[in-house]
Protein backbone atom coordinates (compact mmCIF):
# COMPACT_ATOMS: atom_id res chain seq x y z
CA UNK A 1 0.00 0.00 0.00
CA UNK A 2 2.43 2.02 1.00
CA UNK A 3 4.37 1.46 -2.58
CA UNK A 4 1.65 2.31 -4.19
CA UNK A 5 1.20 5.82 -2.51
CA UNK A 6 4.71 6.58 -3.14
CA UNK A 7 4.18 5.38 -7.01
CA UNK A 8 1.46 8.08 -7.29
CA UNK A 9 3.04 11.32 -9.05
CA UNK A 10 2.15 14.47 -6.44
CA UNK A 11 2.33 17.39 -7.07
CA UNK A 12 5.10 19.42 -5.49
CA UNK A 13 4.51 21.42 -2.33
CA UNK A 14 4.02 24.89 -3.94
CA UNK A 15 1.50 23.86 -6.75
CA UNK A 16 -0.41 22.15 -4.35
CA UNK A 17 -1.18 25.26 -2.12
CA UNK A 18 -2.00 26.84 -5.30
CA UNK A 19 -4.65 24.11 -6.46
CA UNK A 20 -5.98 24.67 -3.28
CA UNK A 21 -6.42 28.45 -3.35
CA UNK A 22 -8.33 27.74 -6.20
CA UNK A 23 -10.56 25.52 -5.28
CA UNK A 24 -11.36 27.42 -2.25
CA UNK A 25 -12.23 30.30 -4.72
CA UNK A 26 -14.15 28.69 -7.32
CA UNK A 27 -16.18 27.17 -3.83
CA UNK A 28 -16.89 31.12 -2.72
CA UNK A 29 -17.90 32.17 -6.41
CA UNK A 30 -20.07 29.32 -6.78
CA UNK A 31 -21.51 30.09 -2.80
CA UNK A 32 -21.87 33.72 -4.28
CA UNK A 33 -24.14 32.47 -7.20
CA UNK A 34 -26.36 30.69 -5.08
CA UNK A 35 -26.36 33.17 -2.01
CA UNK A 36 -27.14 36.46 -4.70
CA UNK A 37 -30.66 35.56 -5.83
CA UNK A 38 -31.44 35.02 -1.59
CA UNK A 39 -29.39 38.43 -0.54
CA UNK A 40 -31.38 40.15 -2.85
CA UNK A 41 -34.65 38.96 -1.74
CA UNK A 42 -33.50 39.46 1.55
CA UNK A 43 -32.68 43.43 0.04
CA UNK A 44 -36.01 43.87 -1.29
CA UNK A 45 -37.48 42.92 1.63
CA UNK A 46 -35.78 44.88 4.11
CA UNK A 47 -36.52 47.98 1.64
CA UNK A 48 -39.96 47.41 1.43
CA UNK A 49 -40.69 46.77 5.13
CA UNK A 50 -38.80 50.35 5.22
CA UNK A 51 -41.22 52.02 3.07
CA UNK A 52 -44.54 53.59 4.32
CA UNK A 53 -47.34 51.07 4.03
CA UNK A 54 -49.99 51.62 1.15
CA UNK A 55 -50.80 50.93 -2.43
CA UNK A 56 -50.69 52.11 -5.66
CA UNK A 57 -54.37 51.37 -6.98
CA UNK A 58 -54.79 50.89 -10.45
CA UNK A 59 -52.31 50.37 -13.40
CA UNK A 60 -51.05 53.80 -15.22
CA UNK A 61 -53.87 55.65 -12.88
CA UNK A 62 -52.81 54.62 -9.54
CA UNK A 63 -54.96 56.41 -7.08
CA UNK A 64 -55.22 59.79 -9.00
CA UNK A 65 -58.99 59.35 -9.75
CA UNK A 66 -59.82 58.25 -6.76
CA UNK A 67 -57.87 61.79 -5.61
CA UNK A 68 -59.31 63.80 -7.89
CA UNK A 69 -63.06 62.39 -7.06
CA UNK A 70 -62.22 63.53 -3.41
CA UNK A 71 -60.39 67.18 -4.31
CA UNK A 72 -63.76 68.10 -5.79
CA UNK A 73 -66.01 66.80 -2.93
CA UNK A 74 -66.87 68.99 0.17
CA UNK A 75 -63.96 67.23 2.18
CA UNK A 76 -60.59 66.94 -0.13
CA UNK A 77 -59.21 65.00 3.25
CA UNK A 78 -61.10 62.17 2.89
CA UNK A 79 -58.67 60.89 0.25
CA UNK A 80 -55.99 60.37 3.38
CA UNK A 81 -58.25 59.98 5.77
CA UNK A 82 -59.36 56.94 4.48
CA UNK A 83 -56.06 55.25 4.16
CA UNK A 84 -54.50 56.80 7.51
CA UNK A 85 -57.32 54.27 8.62
CA UNK A 86 -56.64 51.89 6.22
CA UNK A 87 -52.90 51.89 6.41
CA UNK A 88 -52.41 52.66 10.57
CA UNK A 89 -50.28 55.10 9.65
CA UNK A 90 -50.13 59.36 8.37
CA UNK A 91 -47.77 58.69 5.80
CA UNK A 92 -48.42 56.18 3.06
CA UNK A 93 -47.24 55.05 -0.47
CA UNK A 94 -49.58 55.55 -2.85
CA UNK A 95 -49.24 56.26 -7.08
CA UNK A 96 -50.46 60.20 -7.93
CA UNK A 97 -50.24 62.01 -11.33
CA UNK A 98 -48.13 59.45 -13.19
CA UNK A 99 -45.71 59.13 -9.99
CA UNK A 100 -44.74 56.71 -7.03
CA UNK A 101 -45.69 59.02 -4.44
CA UNK A 102 -45.27 58.70 -0.44
CA UNK A 103 -48.06 60.59 0.77
CA UNK A 104 -47.39 62.89 4.63
CA UNK A 105 -49.98 64.17 7.03
CA UNK A 106 -47.86 63.85 9.57
CA UNK A 107 -46.71 66.92 10.78
CA UNK A 108 -42.92 66.00 11.80
CA UNK A 109 -42.34 64.44 8.94
CA UNK A 110 -43.80 67.01 6.26
CA UNK A 111 -41.35 69.78 8.23
CA UNK A 112 -38.35 67.79 7.58
CA UNK A 113 -39.13 67.83 3.88
CA UNK A 114 -40.00 71.56 3.92
CA UNK A 115 -36.59 72.04 5.41
CA UNK A 116 -34.15 69.78 3.48
CA UNK A 117 -32.34 70.98 0.49
CA UNK A 118 -31.37 70.08 -2.54
CA UNK A 119 -29.34 67.08 -1.61
CA UNK A 120 -32.27 65.22 -0.28
CA UNK A 121 -35.43 66.63 -2.20
CA UNK A 122 -36.57 68.86 -5.56
CA UNK A 123 -39.75 70.52 -6.26
CA UNK A 124 -41.52 68.33 -8.55
CA UNK A 125 -45.00 69.81 -10.40
CA UNK A 126 -47.41 68.20 -12.43
CA UNK A 127 -46.19 67.96 -16.30
CA UNK A 128 -48.65 71.08 -17.34
CA UNK A 129 -47.76 73.33 -14.45
CA UNK A 130 -43.91 72.67 -14.93
CA UNK A 131 -44.78 73.63 -19.23
CA UNK A 132 -46.07 77.27 -17.80
CA UNK A 133 -43.44 78.37 -15.49
CA UNK A 134 -40.77 76.81 -17.59
CA UNK A 135 -37.28 75.89 -16.14
CA UNK A 136 -36.37 79.55 -14.79
CA UNK A 137 -39.51 79.67 -12.65
CA UNK A 138 -38.50 80.45 -8.88
CA UNK A 139 -40.64 77.51 -8.06
CA UNK A 140 -38.63 75.22 -10.37
CA UNK A 141 -34.77 76.51 -9.70
CA UNK A 142 -32.70 74.87 -7.03
CA UNK A 143 -29.20 75.61 -5.72
CA UNK A 144 -27.61 79.13 -5.09
CA UNK A 145 -29.51 80.87 -8.18
CA UNK A 146 -32.79 79.87 -6.07
CA UNK A 147 -31.40 81.11 -3.06
CA UNK A 148 -29.81 84.21 -4.84
CA UNK A 149 -34.10 84.56 -6.53
CA UNK A 150 -35.84 83.63 -3.19
CA UNK A 151 -33.21 85.73 -1.20
CA UNK A 152 -33.86 88.98 -3.26
CA UNK A 153 -37.76 88.43 -3.47
CA UNK A 154 -37.90 88.08 0.06
CA UNK A 155 -36.27 90.70 1.59
CA UNK A 156 -38.18 92.95 -0.98
CA UNK A 157 -41.55 91.57 0.33
CA UNK A 158 -40.19 92.44 3.77
CA UNK A 159 -39.07 95.70 3.12
CA UNK A 160 -40.83 98.84 5.10
CA UNK A 161 -40.35 100.76 2.10
CA UNK A 162 -43.13 98.05 0.14
CA UNK A 163 -45.58 97.51 2.90
CA UNK A 164 -45.89 101.43 3.16
CA UNK A 165 -46.45 101.88 -0.64
CA UNK A 166 -48.99 99.20 -0.26
CA UNK A 167 -50.74 100.53 2.69
CA UNK A 168 -50.98 103.49 0.89
CA UNK A 169 -51.90 102.19 -2.94
CA UNK A 170 -54.77 100.33 -0.97
CA UNK A 171 -56.09 102.76 1.15
CA UNK A 172 -56.03 104.87 -1.79
CA UNK A 173 -58.03 102.11 -4.14
CA UNK A 174 -60.37 100.81 -1.87
CA UNK A 175 -61.79 104.50 -1.28
CA UNK A 176 -63.63 104.98 -4.47
CA UNK A 177 -64.90 101.04 -4.06
CA UNK A 178 -66.29 101.78 -0.90
CA UNK A 179 -67.67 104.99 -1.98
CA UNK A 180 -69.31 103.38 -5.07
CA UNK A 181 -71.14 100.75 -2.64
CA UNK A 182 -72.19 103.33 -0.71
CA UNK A 183 -74.04 104.93 -3.58
CA UNK A 184 -75.95 101.48 -4.65
CA UNK A 185 -77.36 102.24 -1.76
CA UNK A 186 -78.41 99.89 1.61
CA UNK A 187 -78.41 96.22 0.56
CA UNK A 188 -75.65 96.46 -2.35
CA UNK A 189 -75.07 93.39 -3.48
CA UNK A 190 -71.42 92.49 -4.00
CA UNK A 191 -69.07 89.82 -4.77
CA UNK A 192 -66.31 89.96 -2.78
CA UNK A 193 -64.34 87.35 -4.25
CA UNK A 194 -63.99 89.42 -7.65
CA UNK A 195 -63.73 92.69 -5.99
CA UNK A 196 -60.98 91.63 -3.85
CA UNK A 197 -59.01 90.60 -7.10
CA UNK A 198 -59.64 93.75 -9.19
CA UNK A 199 -57.65 95.30 -6.34
CA UNK A 200 -55.09 93.08 -5.08
CA UNK A 201 -53.87 92.21 -8.33
CA UNK A 202 -53.22 96.22 -9.64
CA UNK A 203 -51.62 96.87 -6.31
CA UNK A 204 -49.18 93.49 -6.53
CA UNK A 205 -48.30 94.40 -10.41
CA UNK A 206 -47.08 97.83 -9.89
CA UNK A 207 -45.38 96.54 -6.55
CA UNK A 208 -43.78 93.83 -8.80
CA UNK A 209 -43.19 95.41 -12.41
CA UNK A 210 -44.29 99.17 -11.43
CA UNK A 211 -47.17 98.99 -13.84
CA UNK A 212 -49.65 101.42 -13.39
CA UNK A 213 -53.76 101.25 -14.38
CA UNK A 214 -54.62 101.59 -17.42
CA UNK A 215 -55.17 99.80 -20.79
CA UNK A 216 -51.87 97.84 -20.66
CA UNK A 217 -52.59 96.85 -16.88
CA UNK A 218 -56.36 95.42 -18.28
CA UNK A 219 -54.21 93.67 -21.09
CA UNK A 220 -52.24 92.21 -18.22
CA UNK A 221 -55.00 90.83 -16.38
CA UNK A 222 -56.67 89.16 -19.41
CA UNK A 223 -53.62 87.69 -20.17
CA UNK A 224 -53.02 86.47 -16.53
CA UNK A 225 -56.39 85.12 -16.32
CA UNK A 226 -56.07 82.94 -19.49
CA UNK A 227 -52.53 82.03 -18.53
CA UNK A 228 -53.51 80.78 -14.54
CA UNK A 229 -56.27 78.29 -15.97
CA UNK A 230 -54.18 75.83 -17.64
CA UNK A 231 -51.90 75.60 -14.77
CA UNK A 232 -53.81 72.60 -13.97
CA UNK A 233 -54.63 71.21 -17.06
CA UNK A 234 -53.82 68.06 -19.80
CA UNK A 235 -50.20 68.01 -20.87
CA UNK A 236 -51.27 68.77 -24.64
CA UNK A 237 -49.61 71.48 -26.12
CA UNK A 238 -51.51 71.18 -29.88
CA UNK A 239 -52.97 74.43 -31.09
CA UNK A 240 -56.81 75.21 -29.62
CA UNK A 241 -56.00 73.19 -26.43
CA UNK A 242 -55.99 74.92 -22.57
CA UNK A 243 -52.20 74.34 -22.41
CA UNK A 244 -51.73 75.75 -25.61
CA UNK A 245 -53.30 78.92 -25.18
CA UNK A 246 -52.18 79.65 -21.79
CA UNK A 247 -48.57 79.26 -23.13
CA UNK A 248 -49.45 81.72 -25.60
CA UNK A 249 -51.01 84.42 -22.53
CA UNK A 250 -47.53 83.71 -21.28
CA UNK A 251 -45.46 84.75 -24.08
CA UNK A 252 -47.49 88.16 -24.31
CA UNK A 253 -47.37 88.96 -20.88
CA UNK A 254 -43.95 87.81 -21.03
CA UNK A 255 -42.87 90.16 -23.94
CA UNK A 256 -44.97 93.18 -21.95
CA UNK A 257 -42.66 92.55 -19.16
CA UNK A 258 -39.28 92.20 -20.72
CA UNK A 259 -40.10 95.74 -22.70
CA UNK A 260 -40.47 97.43 -19.18
CA UNK A 261 -36.75 95.31 -18.01
CA UNK A 262 -35.56 97.11 -21.54
CA UNK A 263 -36.56 100.79 -20.83
CA UNK A 264 -35.45 100.35 -17.21
CA UNK A 265 -32.35 99.57 -18.20
CA UNK A 266 -31.76 101.95 -20.74
CA UNK A 267 -32.76 104.78 -18.22
CA UNK A 268 -30.31 103.01 -15.87
CA UNK A 269 -28.01 103.35 -18.79
CA UNK A 270 -28.67 106.93 -18.90
CA UNK A 271 -28.43 108.00 -15.53
CA UNK A 272 -25.83 105.80 -15.00
CA UNK A 273 -25.37 102.96 -12.62
CA UNK A 274 -24.25 104.06 -9.48
CA UNK A 275 -26.72 106.80 -9.27
CA UNK A 276 -27.58 105.06 -5.67
CA UNK A 277 -31.56 105.07 -6.28
CA UNK A 278 -33.70 102.85 -3.90
CA UNK A 279 -35.33 100.12 -6.10
CA UNK A 280 -39.49 101.15 -6.92
CA UNK A 281 -40.64 97.57 -7.43
CA UNK A 282 -39.51 94.23 -7.80
CA UNK A 283 -37.63 93.85 -11.39
CA UNK A 284 -35.71 96.70 -10.02
CA UNK A 285 -34.03 94.75 -7.22
CA UNK A 286 -33.62 91.67 -9.56
CA UNK A 287 -32.00 93.94 -12.25
CA UNK A 288 -29.16 95.31 -9.15
CA UNK A 289 -28.40 91.65 -8.50
CA UNK A 290 -25.03 91.99 -10.61
CA UNK A 291 -24.37 88.60 -10.70
CA UNK A 292 -25.15 87.88 -14.71
CA UNK A 293 -27.06 85.35 -13.85
CA UNK A 294 -30.77 86.46 -13.74
CA UNK A 295 -31.51 87.59 -17.39
CA UNK A 296 -34.49 89.11 -18.65
CA UNK A 297 -36.61 86.11 -19.53
CA UNK A 298 -35.70 84.74 -15.71
CA UNK A 299 -36.62 87.95 -14.37
CA UNK A 300 -39.77 88.32 -16.36
CA UNK A 301 -40.94 84.40 -15.91
CA UNK A 302 -40.68 85.15 -12.73
CA UNK A 303 -42.64 88.08 -12.40
CA UNK A 304 -45.29 86.64 -13.75
CA UNK A 305 -45.01 83.35 -10.96
CA UNK A 306 -45.15 86.45 -8.32
CA UNK A 307 -47.95 87.56 -10.17
CA UNK A 308 -50.27 83.96 -9.12
CA UNK A 309 -50.97 85.53 -5.36
CA UNK A 310 -52.32 88.82 -6.53
CA UNK A 311 -54.78 86.87 -8.68
CA UNK A 312 -55.51 83.86 -6.29
CA UNK A 313 -54.27 83.56 -2.73
CA UNK A 314 -54.28 86.65 -1.66
CA UNK A 315 -58.05 87.38 -2.61
CA UNK A 316 -59.66 84.30 -1.26
CA UNK A 317 -57.43 84.44 1.36
CA UNK A 318 -60.00 87.78 1.91
CA UNK A 319 -63.42 86.44 0.87
CA UNK A 320 -62.74 83.08 2.68
CA UNK A 321 -62.01 85.87 5.77
CA UNK A 322 -65.40 87.32 5.13
CA UNK A 323 -67.05 83.66 4.73
CA UNK A 324 -65.61 82.28 8.09
CA UNK A 325 -66.46 85.71 10.21
CA UNK A 326 -70.17 85.87 8.50
CA UNK A 327 -70.54 82.39 10.12
CA UNK A 328 -69.31 83.49 13.57
CA UNK A 329 -71.21 86.55 14.41
CA UNK A 330 -69.35 86.48 17.92
CA UNK A 331 -65.66 86.90 16.06
CA UNK A 332 -66.84 89.26 13.34
CA UNK A 333 -67.90 91.48 16.60
CA UNK A 334 -64.72 91.19 18.33
CA UNK A 335 -63.23 92.17 14.95
CA UNK A 336 -64.94 95.18 14.06
CA UNK A 337 -64.48 96.43 17.91
CA UNK A 338 -60.98 95.88 17.78
CA UNK A 339 -60.70 98.11 14.25
CA UNK A 340 -63.20 100.89 15.42
CA UNK A 341 -61.15 100.97 18.17
CA UNK A 342 -58.40 101.80 16.48
CA UNK A 343 -59.53 103.57 13.58
CA UNK A 344 -61.16 105.81 16.59
CA UNK A 345 -57.61 106.36 17.85
CA UNK A 346 -56.03 106.90 14.62
CA UNK A 347 -59.05 109.95 13.96
CA UNK A 348 -58.53 111.49 16.76
CA UNK A 349 -55.27 112.09 16.89
CA UNK A 350 -55.56 113.30 13.54
CA UNK A 351 -53.24 110.65 11.58
CA UNK A 352 -53.22 108.20 9.07
CA UNK A 353 -52.86 104.24 9.42
CA UNK A 354 -49.40 102.70 8.64
CA UNK A 355 -48.72 99.16 7.74
CA UNK A 356 -47.53 99.25 11.42
CA UNK A 357 -51.16 99.69 12.65
CA UNK A 358 -53.05 97.26 10.75
CA UNK A 359 -50.17 94.42 11.56
CA UNK A 360 -51.11 95.17 15.06
CA UNK A 361 -54.42 94.52 15.35
CA UNK A 362 -54.05 90.71 17.38
CA UNK A 363 -57.41 89.71 16.96
CA UNK A 364 -57.37 90.39 13.42
CA UNK A 365 -54.06 88.68 12.95
CA UNK A 366 -55.72 85.70 14.36
CA UNK A 367 -58.75 85.85 12.06
CA UNK A 368 -56.43 85.59 9.46
CA UNK A 369 -54.24 82.85 11.09
CA UNK A 370 -57.66 80.53 11.46
CA UNK A 371 -58.45 81.53 8.00
CA UNK A 372 -55.23 80.37 6.48
CA UNK A 373 -55.89 76.70 8.82
CA UNK A 374 -59.32 76.57 7.78
CA UNK A 375 -59.20 77.42 3.88
CA UNK A 376 -55.88 76.08 3.09
CA UNK A 377 -55.71 77.55 -0.36
CA UNK A 378 -52.58 76.19 -0.60
CA UNK A 379 -53.46 72.30 0.05
CA UNK A 380 -50.09 70.65 -0.21
CA UNK A 381 -46.34 70.45 -1.94
CA UNK A 382 -44.61 67.61 -4.00
CA UNK A 383 -40.84 67.03 -3.88
CA UNK A 384 -39.00 64.64 -6.19
CA UNK A 385 -36.39 62.62 -3.74
CA UNK A 386 -32.97 62.79 -5.87
CA UNK A 387 -31.84 60.16 -3.16
CA UNK A 388 -32.68 57.37 -0.92
CA UNK A 389 -34.37 59.21 1.76
CA UNK A 390 -35.38 58.37 5.56
CA UNK A 391 -37.44 60.73 7.76
CA UNK A 392 -38.72 59.38 11.06
CA UNK A 393 -38.29 55.92 10.19
CA UNK A 394 -40.14 56.08 6.15
CA UNK A 395 -37.83 55.57 3.59
CA UNK A 396 -38.53 57.67 0.28
CA UNK A 397 -36.81 55.94 -2.49
CA UNK A 398 -34.75 57.85 -5.01
CA UNK A 399 -37.10 58.92 -8.08
CA UNK A 400 -39.93 58.92 -5.99
CA UNK A 401 -42.10 62.19 -4.61
CA UNK A 402 -43.32 62.70 -1.75
CA UNK A 403 -47.27 64.94 -1.25
CA UNK A 404 -46.58 66.74 2.03
CA UNK A 405 -50.59 67.24 2.42
CA UNK A 406 -51.04 70.43 4.70
CA UNK A 407 -54.94 70.33 4.55
CA UNK A 408 -54.81 66.76 6.74
CA UNK A 409 -52.43 68.17 9.34
CA UNK A 410 -54.44 71.76 9.82
CA UNK A 411 -57.42 69.59 10.15
CA UNK A 412 -55.91 66.77 12.48
CA UNK A 413 -57.79 66.54 15.63
CA UNK A 414 -54.63 65.48 17.59
CA UNK A 415 -53.28 68.74 16.96
CA UNK A 416 -56.51 70.95 16.78
CA UNK A 417 -59.40 71.07 19.31
CA UNK A 418 -62.31 70.83 16.74
CA UNK A 419 -60.84 71.57 13.81
CA UNK A 420 -63.63 72.03 11.55
CA UNK A 421 -64.95 75.08 14.13
CA UNK A 422 -64.09 78.53 13.08
CA UNK A 423 -61.82 79.54 16.19
CA UNK A 424 -59.50 82.59 16.04
CA UNK A 425 -59.35 82.85 19.64
CA UNK A 426 -57.49 78.95 19.79
CA UNK A 427 -54.39 81.33 18.58
CA UNK A 428 -54.46 83.82 21.54
CA UNK A 429 -52.30 80.86 23.53
CA UNK A 430 -50.92 79.25 20.11
CA UNK A 431 -47.43 80.23 18.76
CA UNK A 432 -47.77 79.91 15.05
CA UNK A 433 -44.04 80.22 14.31
CA UNK A 434 -43.26 77.42 16.63
CA UNK A 435 -45.38 74.64 15.51
CA UNK A 436 -44.71 72.59 12.73
CA UNK A 437 -48.24 71.65 12.64
CA UNK A 438 -48.77 75.16 10.92
CA UNK A 439 -47.37 75.40 7.27
CA UNK A 440 -49.61 77.34 5.10
CA UNK A 441 -47.00 79.24 3.29
CA UNK A 442 -44.96 76.18 2.93
CA UNK A 443 -41.31 76.07 4.74
CA UNK A 444 -37.50 76.22 4.57
CA UNK A 445 -35.83 77.51 2.01
CA UNK A 446 -38.62 77.75 -0.27
CA UNK A 447 -41.04 79.69 2.40
CA UNK A 448 -43.34 81.75 0.85
CA UNK A 449 -41.58 85.47 0.55
CA UNK A 450 -44.97 87.23 0.13
CA UNK A 451 -45.99 86.04 3.69
CA UNK A 452 -45.87 89.03 5.41
CA UNK A 453 -47.55 91.15 2.48
CA UNK A 454 -50.31 88.52 1.85
CA UNK A 455 -51.68 89.14 6.20
CA UNK A 456 -51.10 93.22 5.47
CA UNK A 457 -53.25 93.46 2.05
CA UNK A 458 -55.91 90.87 4.15
CA UNK A 459 -55.80 93.12 7.49
CA UNK A 460 -56.37 96.39 5.17
CA UNK A 461 -59.35 95.24 3.71
CA UNK A 462 -60.75 93.76 6.39
CA UNK A 463 -60.27 97.35 8.54
CA UNK A 464 -62.02 99.08 5.75
CA UNK A 465 -64.78 96.62 5.31
CA UNK A 466 -65.60 96.12 8.73
CA UNK A 467 -65.42 99.85 9.79
CA UNK A 468 -67.81 100.95 6.63
CA UNK A 469 -70.31 98.56 6.67
CA UNK A 470 -72.52 95.62 8.02
CA UNK A 471 -73.25 92.89 5.26
CA UNK A 472 -75.49 90.24 5.43
CA UNK A 473 -73.77 87.11 3.12
CA UNK A 474 -75.75 85.13 1.23
CA UNK A 475 -75.45 81.42 0.93
CA UNK A 476 -72.19 79.86 -0.93
CA UNK A 477 -69.75 77.26 -0.69
CA UNK A 478 -65.86 76.29 -1.27
CA UNK A 479 -64.87 74.67 -4.08
CA UNK A 480 -61.44 73.16 -3.35
CA UNK A 481 -60.01 71.73 -6.84
CA UNK A 482 -58.12 72.79 -8.82
CA UNK A 483 -57.60 75.56 -6.70
CA UNK A 484 -59.51 76.98 -3.77
CA UNK A 485 -62.48 79.74 -4.16
CA UNK A 486 -65.82 80.47 -3.50
CA UNK A 487 -68.32 78.83 -6.33
CA UNK A 488 -70.60 82.07 -6.27
CA UNK A 489 -67.44 84.45 -5.57
CA UNK A 490 -68.96 85.23 -1.94
CA UNK A 491 -72.02 87.79 -2.43
CA UNK A 492 -72.75 89.44 0.65
CA UNK A 493 -75.45 92.56 0.43
CA UNK A 494 -73.85 95.71 2.63
CA UNK A 495 -75.20 98.53 4.27
CA UNK A 496 -73.26 101.63 4.71
CA UNK A 497 -72.64 102.08 9.02
CA UNK A 498 -73.22 106.00 8.40
CA UNK A 499 -76.36 105.09 6.83
CA UNK A 500 -77.33 102.88 9.98
CA UNK A 501 -76.28 105.69 12.27
CA UNK A 502 -78.44 107.98 10.36
CA UNK A 503 -81.65 106.11 10.40
CA UNK A 504 -81.16 105.55 14.41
Amino acid sequence: MSALLAAVPWPAPSSCAAAVALLAIAAVWLLCLRLLPFMARRRRMKTEARLPPGSFGWPLVGETLDFVSCAYSPQPESFVDKRRLRHGSAVFRSHLFGAATVVSADAEVSRAVLQSDARAFVPWYPRSLTELMGKSSILLINGSLQRRVHGLAGAFFKSPRLKRQVTADMQRRLAPALAAWRAQGPGARLRIQDHAKTIVFEILVRGLIGLEAGPEMQQLKQQFQEFIVGLMSLPIKLPGTRLYRSLQAKKRMARLIQRIIQEKRRKRIIAGEGDGEAPRDAIDVLMGDGSGELTDELISDNMIDLMIPAEDSVPVLITLAIKFLSECPLALQQLEEENMQLKRRKTDMGETLQWTDYMSLSFTQHVITETLRMGNIISGIMRKAVRDVEVKGHLIPKGWCVFVYFRSVHLDDTLYEDPYKFNPWRWKEKDMMSTSSFTPFGGGQRLCPGLDLARLEASIFLHHLVTSFRWVAEEDHIVNFPTVRLKGGMPIRVTSKDKILHAG
